[in-house]
Order: C-alpha cells, then structure tokens, then sequence
C-alpha cells in the first residue's frame, strides 16, 4: 500500500472496474456519474470511498474532483491501483485521503463492504 494523501475516514464502498475521467464522467455539482457507458452509471460518489483502477483524462480532472470536494459531493476517500496525475493532484487538492493498493488487495476490496481507512495506523485498511 501507497500513501498518496493522509486521512482517517470509515464508510461503504463504491467499487467500479473502470477507470474515471472526472471531468467528462462525475457531474461536480451533484457528484452523480453522468456517462452512460460507465460502470457506475447514475450512481453518487458522495459520501463513499471510491474505489476504481486509476483516473484518466486530461489535468482539469483534477479541479473536477476538487469543484466536487467544494460542491459537497465527493467521496470519503478513493483506493486505485494505479497513481495518475490527475487523481493524485486532484485529492491532494481537496484533502481527498488516496491510496494505491496492489492488485490483490484491490481484487480483495467488493462494492457494498465497510472499510476503515487510517493512513497513520498500523493496519491502515481495516475490513467491517
């Protein structure tokens, strides 16, 4: 595990097999993923923590991800598996907690599960 951003947060998961282009997928006011060829088509990203394999897109993605952190609708905290530009500097930015986990621990990660992050604890990804 990768610390990219710090935090401690406790939620359910969101999980997507797909990458995520922040600025022409997640709506920034509602934080609704808007595109229709998308796993998580209609679902909120607010309140959750996202997990998906990496960002792509272009750099204003991660203004998106902070415009969505200020609009009050971004997740808890994101787990990819690979550091893209764009989702690091965009969590970096809204103080989003991001780690990086290999592929076995992100295979090991289901959508609906209860997760502890703490990125300064021993155990920093604890399973509910």
């Amino acid at each position: 595990m990768k610390v990219l951003v710090s935090g401690k947060v406790q939620g359910t998961v969101l999980k997507s097999k797909d990458a995520i282009n922040f600025l022409g997928t997640v709506d920034k006011k509602t934080g609704i993923i808007s595109d229709k060829n998308h796993e998580l088509y209609q679902k909120s990203i607010k309140d959750v923590i996202l997990v998906f394999p990496s960002g792509v897109g272009s750099s204003v993605g991660a203004y998106t991800i902070y415009s969505i952190k200020s609009n009050g609708s971004a997740p808890l905290a994101m787990i990819c598996t690979k550091a893209d530009l764009t989702v690091a500097t965009g969590c970096a930015l809204a103080n989003i907690p991001l780690i990086i986990l290999p592929d076995e621990k992100f295979d090991s990660i289901t959508n609906g599960m209860k997760l502890t992050l703490d990125t300064d604890s021993s155990n920093p990804l604890q399973y509910q």
